[in-house]
């Protein structure tokens, strides 16, 4: 899921502030701790051979985000594909792959427990 900024309704706009809000932006419940996590990312990055022995070889945590500047292509476990832009939030649900359209910068917010064996996989993989 993804939404731009002038999609999100206006919830409040008072002189020097408005407030936007999107709700049911996913599900953070069963998760315990979350980190934040601040990627910078260059056009080509493809994570789909450093998820090979994951599950479905597939990246398995969610994650909440906003994109700073660039383009990001997700494929899910169906095959669907959706790209997020510069100014998008976005909801990454469990089982899907990464590959950056045009250099990105992204902030996002993972279950820690989760995301930290993804990394830590990667890592691995890039050791191989």
């Amino acid at each position: 899921m993804k939404v731009s900024k002038d999609n999100i309704e206006v919830k409040m706009e008072i002189p020097g502030a408005t407030v936007r809000q999107r709700t049911d932006f996913g599900d953070a419940s069963g998760y315990g701790k979350i980190s934040g996590e601040y990627f910078s990312l260059s056009a080509g990055v493809d994570t789909t051979p450093l998820f090979i022995g994951l599950e479905g070889n597939l990246c398995q945590c969610p994650h909440w985000g906003y994109v700073l500047s660039g383009q990001i292509t997700t494929t899910n476990v169906d095959g669907i594909e959706e790209s997020v832009n510069a100014k998008d939030l976005f909801y990454w649900p469990p089982g899907h792959n990464v590959k950056v359209n045009q250099d990105a910068e992204i902030i996002m917010f993972s279950p820690q427990k989760e995301h930290t064996h993804v990394i830590n996989h990667m890592i691995e993989m890039v050791k191989q």
